[in-house]
């Protein structure tokens, strides 16, 4: 972001540049994503209630719960995307490396270039293959020639681990994708701005076996690079993808730590009753 979007700019590595470690318990010190007392109502119906929850620098967390429990409403708070929504209302704070998100000096479309999403859906835009990926790096004046936008078309892609299925055809509309490449092109048009932390909202639940274990595959490879918050309804793909879970119900943060601690000895008796399905 430029000093006129924001007075100090956000730096996207953890705080202090040190080192990110867990403790045996699973807090995360020096976290790159930081919500505290974070309160979201719609109107007067409170959807989330005083969570605080940390996150660790490229690793991967995931956020079960029960459908309408208030997973993708934290989610939308970290790129604020409940800015969107005239009835919604933050309250609290959300920080990243340190830095509060929901400052008046902060430009919130320069920072969903810094914080990307992927949906359950997949959603390219009705342009190339080519130009799907290319969107982000124009609108924010990423790249300074038609070569230059061009390598970085291509890096994205092989990063997305789509370039070998699409590198002859990038003048083909992205809808004629199938439904896997699709998601794995709205995932290379994530990246290609650069962003340090993916946002995922269910992204493999309406994908086949085979497109959803790609899916997860890509996301092991690109938390590397990244950091990963995803919602997800599977606790099979939570316990496979993720180095931290979240557990959400009826708006409260229930439960957080490291993901085989949740489900091998989680600390709260709801967590347990979601885990072994007696509630959900």
């Amino acid at each position: 972001m430029s000093a006129e979007m924001l007075a100090t700019p956000i730096d996207t590595t953890p705080v202090d540049c040190k080192p990110v470690i867990a403790n045996p318990a699973g807090k995360i010190k020096n976290p790159i994503v930081s919500a505290k007392d974070l309160k979201v109502f719609y109107e007067d119906k409170q959807a989330l209630f005083n969570i605080n929850l940390d996150f660790e620098a490229n690793k991967v967390t995931s956020l079960i719960g029960p459908s309408g429990c208030g997973k993708t409403t934290f989610l939308k708070c970290i790129n604020r995307m409940n800015d969107l929504v005239d009835i919604c209302r933050v309250e609290g704070n959300v920080t990243i490396a340190g830095q509060d998100i929901y400052h008046n000096n902060v430009d919130a479309v320069a920072l969903r270039a810094h914080v990307g999403m992927v949906f359950q859906k997949p959603n390219p835009f009705p342009k190339s293959i080519f130009e799907n990926v290319a969107y982000g790096m124009r609108i924010h004046s990423l790249t300074n020639s038609r070569s230059e936008l061009a390598d970085r078309v291509e890096q994205s892609l092989r990063r997305a681990a789509l370039w070998d299925e699409v590198s002859d055809r990038l003048d083909q509309p992205g809808t004629s994708l199938s439904g896997g490449q699709q998601q794995r092109l709205c995932i290379a048009r994530t990246i290609a701005v650069e962003p340090k932390i993916i946002l995922m909202d269910e992204p493999a639940s309406a994908l086949d076996p085979i497109a959803t274990a790609k899916i997860e595959e890509l996301i092991d490879e690109l938390s590397t690079n990244y950091t990963i918050i995803i919602v997800t309804h599977s606790m099979q793909q939570a316990a496979r993808i993720s180095q931290y879970t979240a557990f959400f119900h009826m708006g409260e943060l229930v439960e957080h730590g490291l993901t085989k601690t949740i489900f091998t000895n989680p600390k709260n008796e709801r967590t347990q009753n979601y885990i072994t399905g007696r509630i959900g």
